[in-house]
């Protein structure tokens, strides 16, 4: 058992400093390349590079995941659309519509399939 969390925490490790290394010369590399050239700035070195991304998650990202929390509302969502009877589907697209408008003239099938309709 505690052998498994050691290696657990030892992947951990080597992850985060996988990516620390490859973020940091991705900025190094995007900032000597474009920076000098275009505003005359200087050259960064990589612990300056590994400072700005650190620097950059702090003010505009912060350090929690926001991969799984974004993605988990459609997950929710389509639960919540497979539960719908076929009645509920469209009274709630009627309310969409109703809210945001016509995208349905953005899908080709509905489009034409109600063109057909109102020409019977």
């Amino acid at each position: 058992m505690k052998t498994q969390m050691i290696r657990r925490v030892l992947r951990f490790v080597l992850w985060v400093t996988i990516a620390v290394v490859v973020f940091g010369f991705a900025v190094m590399s995007l900032w000597n390349w474009l920076m000098p050239a275009l505003f005359g700035w200087k050259v960064l070195g990589f612990w300056q590079a590994v400072g700005l991304v650190v620097l950059s998650r702090i003010l505009f990202g912060g350090f929690h995941g926001h991969m799984h929390g974004s993605l988990g509302w459609r997950h929710r969502m389509r639960e919540r659309w497979e539960q719908m009877t076929p009645e509920e589907r469209e009274k709630f697209r009627a309310g969409l519509r109703r809210r945001c408008g016509h995208f349905d003239d953005l899908n080709p099938q509905r489009r034409d399939a109600e063109a057909q309709k109102e020409s019977n």
